[in-house]
């Protein structure tokens, strides 16, 4: 079992059956959320409102870690329950999937924990300064797999 199944092993959801698709096992889940390059980031805001930022992103020891400015993002996630989710499409199987992680957001104070964070690969994609760091600690993974319809993502509905 990966470091990254450990923390969340007993606390994995099980969506409601959707016809056709296939609900993905935690240790897959994880290794889609390992692979893929961005994500969404789900908050509500003080105002009560939702709101859902791109954000890249590295998984470590069951979380999702990003770095980030002072401001909304930041105000809407550390503290509290947030939702992050990635998804995906193989061209070659006309199959397209889902992962949604949820979890509590908390800001990286620790000096240790700051350093070790640091050494991961992660790098703001935009210019400025992104000296924030945040961990989304799992308390559930779940994700989905399903044929597309048609076939393409181009062919209609």
């Amino acid at each position: 079992m990966a470091p990254d199944e450990t923390l969340d092993e007993t606390s994995d959801e099980t969506p409601p059956e959707t016809p056709g698709a296939q609900v993905l096992a935690s240790a897959e889940c994880w290794e889609l959320l390992r692979q893929s390059v961005v994500g969404r980031l789900a908050v509500v805001d003080q105002d009560g409102q939702p709101d859902i930022f791109p954000i890249n992103h590295v998984v470590d020891h069951g979380s999702v870690v990003f770095r980030t400015a002072v401001g909304t993002k930041l105000d809407a996630s550390v503290g509290r329950s947030v939702a992050f989710e990635v998804d995906g499409y193989e061209v070659a199987e006309a199959t397209a999937w889902s992962v949604v992680l949820k979890g509590v957001a908390r800001e990286i104070w620790d000096v240790d924990e700051t350093i070790a964070t640091l050494s991961l690969p992660l790098y703001p994609w935009l210019e400025g300064s992104k000296p924030r760091l945040v961990r989304v600690q799992s308390t559930g993974i779940t994700g989905r797999r399903f044929a597309v319809k048609g076939g393409t993502r181009s062919t209609p509905a």
